[in-house]
């Protein structure tokens, strides 16, 4: 049932938390890109992304038990697969209407893949790791994404501490000089400027439009500032690879990854984990200029 696919997504990356890894920062991204389905030659999207990312395999590709054996492999016996999903819709044919005139209908399926380095007898490409970067050549291919940003919101320094102002349609920053590198800056900025995809004249994301902040009051006010948080979390590791930047050297505190599980255990967030990536991407996609492959399987 799609509930049980929800929980079996949220535990996996509630057992991550709890282990010291934040699956949405893995430092793999930059390091060998994303993951991505040998034989489809696609990119995984979404929650998959992170799902695959926190294996943190040294190689990027991966295949199903049956896509192995069409190309003359196999799974090595007792290897254990991982858990990805597929969530799209589709038109109910009913009587008296087509398929386009039916009625649309969510799904969401569960599949399991496996590393290249669980399968035998198919010569997968040597891992190619990513060049490594400069710090110059980092902050140079942050300024440029942040340069490149379509309808970017007004992006002010001064600020006490960074925020997006939906009111004003506007990112506030602290001088560069506050935070401990230029990476820790443009991480930081990424995210606000992930939040700033929701606005209205963006993306319109109602995890955004109904964000009333962290104290105000009901489950489902906090659930919906949870959401939203998270989306510019994942968005901004997303950048944050486009950039080279490593977000595992940045801090990740005992009390943050906590913070995350108390969230995803929180009542009604068994749901919200596999939108919150979905978005992140398309706040991504907004931001660099680019439309999202289609979903490997």
């Amino acid at each position: 049932m799609k509930s049980d696919i929800y929980t079996q997504v949220t535990d996996r990356i509630i057992e991550q938390l709890a282990s010291g890894v934040v699956p949405w920062k893995s430092p793999y991204f930059s390091k060998v890109g994303f993951p991505r389905n040998f034989s489809t030659g696609r990119e995984y999207q979404g929650i998959n992304v992170f799902l695959l990312g926190s294996l943190r395999c040294t190689s990027p590709f991966f295949l199903t038990f049956i896509q192995a054996k069409e190309l003359g492999g196999h799974v090595r016996k007792g290897e254990k697969g991982s858990l990805v999903v597929k969530y799209g819709t589709y038109n109910k044919e009913e009587e008296g209407s087509t398929a386009e005139e039916g009625e649309t209908r969510r799904f969401l399926k569960a599949y399991t893949v496996f590393h290249a380095s669980q399968i035998e007898g198919i010569e997968f490409p040597a891992p190619e790791n990513l060049p490594e970067l400069s710090l110059s050549e980092k902050t140079d291919r942050a300024r440029a994404i942040v340069a490149a940003m379509p309808n970017a919101p007004a992006i002010r320094e001064g600020a006490a501490v960074p925020c997006y102002r939906p009111s004003s349609d506007s990112v506030h920053m602290p001088e560069k000089g506050y935070f401990e590198s230029e990476e820790a800056y443009y991480s930081t900025l990424f995210h606000e400027l992930a939040h700033s995809t929701g606005h209205a004249s963006r993306l319109a994301r109602k995890s955004l439009l109904e964000n009333r902040g962290i104290d105000a009051a009901g489950d489902t006010a906090r659930k919906t500032y949870a959401e939203e948080e998270l989306v510019a979390e994942m968005g901004a590791s997303f950048l944050n690879a486009h950039a080279g930047i490593i977000e595992e050297e940045l801090t990740n505190s005992a009390a943050y990854l906590q913070g995350w599980i108390d969230a995803l255990q929180s009542k009604d967030a068994k749901g919200w984990i596999i939108r919150a990536a979905a978005q992140a991407q398309k706040a991504a996609g907004y931001i660099l200029n680019t439309q999202p492959e289609e979903a490997a399987q």
